[in-house]
């Protein structure tokens, strides 16, 4: 029988495993992840989770019998130690597994503050998995001070959920605005408007110094020596792929594991698929940290192992929810050189062009903007920024 073992239980190894079953193949499926817990959602870990109105079984990606109904293996709270690419086998503490089709779907690892500066010092967390939210939730009281370093989404949507229970709120921003890495000016500028509406103070152009605290973080100094008083620490200040694994087992590295578009990575037999996986796009090589983007990766690679030979095709999309604020973005606006604003009855959409080519669109509480801009990037249409900006357009239209 064939063995198709599958390292990494987030939302790339659970998609792909159960797409194996529902494609007929009848392998010995092992699932295999660090955490002891089953696969689960992470978006709702910093809003819905955090606020304490989802319960942890509700963040399950599948009940915990269906791996079993389905016949797949979950070996849970294991890392695996080292992949063997020329005798086709991982190693599992004091067990040698052998394999016929390896799937890394290892996703990614928060970035961390130095222990220099006092990043290792108690009450300083990173928001990414479910032990880290467990860490941080009694710390979510009224009248706390936290300071969150970062202003990325995961970051601001921490800074939303902490306003909204009460907490004083802080976020440093080394970057001249928040967002910078990922959104056009525009967009910064109504999120930071958002975030100052609901009391959270936002200082951008602010690098940090250090962290204060001896047996735990007591404050944050800046680098221009002020200190900010501090109950807690959140840090978003981005992620990276795991490679460790497949570093130390021989198969290339670009940004992340490279893949050729059929998911394939250099070793034979070994295919990779989710945020910890390159693969090639036309607008060159791409590592998309996106649930959909890791959902759609890794049933493709599911069915290419048995053979279908289908190139992967990204189709970008993101989300993020801040306060009543449900942010949709399609596409990716890498390299656009204007922006088209929208508002039409409370809702907002920036839409980001490269001359008359449509990148990629931004939508606040606008989801026919966004289901459309989604349709347009996938049809390859570009209408032009006239026809978007005028709240007269029926946009459904421009899909014609």
């Amino acid at each position: 029988m064939q063995q198709i073992i599958v390292i990494g239980a987030g939302q790339a190894g659970a998609s792909l495993v159960a797409k194996l079953r529902a494609l007929g193949s009848d392998a010995a499926i092992t699932l295999i992840g660090a955490e002891t817990v089953p696969p689960y959602q992470r978006p709702p870990l910093s809003k819905a989770y955090l606020m304490g109105e989802l319960p942890a079984e509700r963040l399950l990606l599948r009940p915990e019998e269906f791996y079993a109904e389905h016949g797949i293996t979950l070996r849970l709270g294991h890392s695996v130690d080292a992949i063997d690419t020329a005798t086709q086998t991982v190693t599992l503490g004091d067990e040698v597994l052998p394999y016929d089709a390896l799937v890394l779907t290892t996703g990614s690892t928060p970035r961390r503050l130095p222990a220099s500066i006092g990043g290792d010092l108690p009450g300083v967390f990173t928001l990414r998995d479910l032990d880290d939210v467990n860490a941080m939730q009694p710390y979510f009281k009224p009248g706390a001070r936290v300071v969150i370093v970062g202003g990325g989404y995961i970051g601001l949507e921490g800074a939303a959920v902490a306003a909204k229970l009460g907490l004083d709120v802080t976020v440093l921003e080394m970057a001249p605005r928040i967002l910078q890495r990922v959104a056009a000016p525009e967009t910064s500028d109504y999120f930071r408007a958002l975030h100052q509406s609901h009391g959270v103070k936002i200082l951008e152009s602010t690098g940090l110094d250090r962290l204060i605290g001896t047996d735990h973080v007591t404050a944050a100094r800046l680098s221009d020596g002020r200190e900010i008083p501090a109950d807690f620490v959140i840090v978003g200040v981005g992620i990276t792929p795991a490679t460790a694994l497949a570093e130390a087992a021989g198969i290339t590295l670009d940004n992340g594991i490279a893949t050729d578009a059929l998911g394939r990575t250099s070793a034979p037999h070994v295919w990779a698929a989710g945020d910890c996986a390159s693969t090639p796009t036309p607008r060159g090589r791409m590592r998309i940290e996106s649930v959909p983007s890791a959902i759609d990766q890794a049933e493709c690679v599911a069915a290419n192992i048995l053979g279908a030979g289908t190139p992967y095709v990204p189709e970008p999309w993101f989300w993020s929810d801040q306060y009543d604020i449900k942010l949709q973005i399609a596409g990716l606006n890498t390299g656009y050189d204007h922006i088209a604003t929208r508002k039409t009855d409370g809702a907002t959409s920036f839409w980001y062009y490269r001359g008359e080519t449509l990148l990629a669109v931004d939508a606040m509480n606008d989801p026919r903007a966004f289901m459309v801009a989604k349709r347009l990037l996938g049809m390859g249409k570009s209408p032009s920024p006239d026809q978007v900006t005028n709240p007269e357009t029926d946009l459904k239209t421009l899909l014609k």
